[in-house]
């Protein structure tokens, strides 16, 4: 076990720690996003309804669900000590800013703060609330489930929320801009042959999937006023 507390303790381990835990969180997201879409279906809620009810009670998916915030947590607190390292190391800044590197290489710090604190509120809203029982409840075919509609569609009415999500979904698309190519380089996945087509959809991923999740806010905005 000693090999993998030095791994996990060198700044070449914490840097593998970072690219599979953003790796994992990758694939969260497109998950999350999929199941958040059912919001769009028009049906009142039922479907979205029926996937809160069965993501909120499955207990593999609870299980999933905890390890995501563990992976979420060593993600922060790795970035914050090879972040802190890196200043160590050098106390002084460059003169010159190193133009080959893009605005949100230079700035994922800035970035991942702004997730985190959009992640804070997100759980506050909406996770808090349905793990304490302080959301109303529906029936749909004869099962009762929590009425997570009903809460969505009252949070995202409100134009400083919409506003919120929006702003944050850009900053996760700048984090993913540069963190989605940087994970597979770390991992050593950048062989020329195949690693063009890794950074196009790094980029492409970074688009699409926060402006998916951006849509919905401002779709439910526009649909409930």
């Amino acid at each position: 076990m000693n090999w993998l507390l030095n791994a996990l303790t060198s700044t070449i381990g914490r840097k593998i720690l970072m690219a599979l835990t953003g790796i994992f969180l990758i694939l969260f997201l497109v998950v999350h996003l999929a199941g958040n879409l059912q919001l769009l279906k028009g049906d009142g809620g039922v479907s979205f309804n029926l996937y809160s009810e069965f993501m909120g009670h499955n207990p593999l998916i609870q299980t999933i669900s905890i390890a995501n915030f563990a992976l979420i947590l060593t993600h922060i607190v790795v970035s914050l000590v090879l972040t802190q390292r890196n200043r160590k190391a050098r106390p002084v800044q460059y003169a010159f800013v190193d133009n080959s590197s893009t605005w949100s290489s230079r700035n994922m710090g800035i970035l991942g703060t702004i997730i985190l604190l959009f992640l804070v509120f997100h759980l506050q809203a909406f996770y808090f609330p349905a793990k304490t029982g302080r959301l109303s409840e529906v029936t749909i075919d004869g099962v009762i489930v929590e009425n997570m509609y009903e809460a969505t569609v009252a949070a995202f009415t409100q134009w400083w929320i919409v506003l919120l999500y929006v702003v944050s979904m850009v900053g996760l698309g700048f984090h993913l801009w540069h963190g989605f190519q940087s994970a597979f380089r770390t991992l050593g996945i950048d062989h020329p042959k195949y690693f063009p087509f890794i950074k196009w959809f790094g980029k492409a991923f970074s688009i699409l999937i926060p402006l998916g999740f951006a849509i919905i806010p401002v779709y439910m905005f526009v649909t409930h006023q």
